[in-house]
């Protein structure tokens, strides 16, 4: 990783990024779009904990960040939701945080079995 020093930009623009993707619930939500949940019902079951009021709330968020698309199936009157190509040039980041995730947990089991000093 090459290191420089921050500027005042890249932290309103980190800040940004949290603002849309932060939370305990939206990268889970671009997540489940992403590999296919597109109704609403189907989204909530993928994502355990969550309740529909929250689901609802969180995918208005990322509607109104151009994250995800609402669309309207006249034929059957449901509702789908989509990942937008904007959405779509974010997963390389989602799924670095995914294996950094994985590799943390790995590393955080092997530390609970690794001997202590005694001081």
């Amino acid at each position: 990783m090459t290191h420089r020093t921050p500027t005042p930009d890249d932290t309103r623009y980190l800040m940004d990024t949290i603002y849309v993707i932060g939370g305990k619930w939206r990268l889970l939500i671009m997540l489940s779009l992403s590999q296919g949940h597109t109704r609403f019902s189907d989204i909530l079951r993928s994502i355990p904990g969550i309740t529909p009021r929250m689901l609802s709330r969180e995918l208005k968020h990322l509607e109104l960040n151009k994250i995800v698309v609402r669309e309207l199936n006249d034929d059957t009157d449901n509702t789908d939701y989509r990942v937008t190509v904007y959405c779509q040039s974010f997963d390389p980041v989602v799924q670095a945080m995914v294996e950094w995730g994985r590799q943390h947990l790995e590393n955080i089991k092997a530390d609970q079995f690794r001997p202590r000093a005694v001081k």
